[in-house]
């Protein structure tokens, strides 16, 4: 009879020690915290993000212009809306020469083994990018698109192996 009430015990105690487990697993996927550098759409550009409180999203997109004014030169499109609720991630920038961005989609883990690597998180969603001219006509340009994450430790030094 002992040995029967002490394996039950185990057994319950072991039950509650997976499902506390799995309660912190799923805790910790849900504070990711996916702030960091991601590509954007040309090599050289890049989306930063920064995950504030209550989920609020800042930062900015840097991008060559494309317009014979601007052809070359770095812009920056700060995110004047932006937020993050569970993996959901949206924001919209400022216009900077008559152009500006909207991104609706998620952030989730990437192939990436580690914060160190290419990828370790991505951005996955619908970029559109809006236009606007003088004469106040609009247009918008819609498309899929995959932001990846540049490595956590892009400027520190190599860690020296021991001999």
């Amino acid at each position: 009879m002992k040995r029967t009430s002490t394996v039950a015990v185990l057994v319950v105690c072991t039950g509650l020690v997976l499902v506390e487990a799995g309660g912190l697993a799923q805790s910790n996927a849900a504070c990711e915290d996916y702030s960091g550098m991601y590509t954007f759409l040309r090599e050289g550009e890049f989306v930063q993000i920064n995950l504030e409180d209550q989920g609020k999203i800042t930062g900015f997109i840097s991008r060559y212009g494309d317009l014979d004014s601007d052809r070359g030169a770095f812009l920056d499109h700060f995110i004047k809306q932006g937020s993050l609720n569970g993996r959901k991630l949206s924001f919209s920038t400022e216009t900077v020469h008559g152009i500006w961005f909207e991104f609706k989609g998620v952030a989730e883990r990437g192939e990436g083994k580690t914060p160190n690597d290419d990828g370790y998180y991505v951005l996955k969603g619908t970029l559109t990018e809006h236009s606007g001219d003088a004469k106040q006509s609009t247009s918008a340009r819609s498309r899929e698109a995959v932001f990846k994450s540049f490595p956590e430790d892009i400027g520190a030094e190599p860690t020296k192996q021991k001999d």
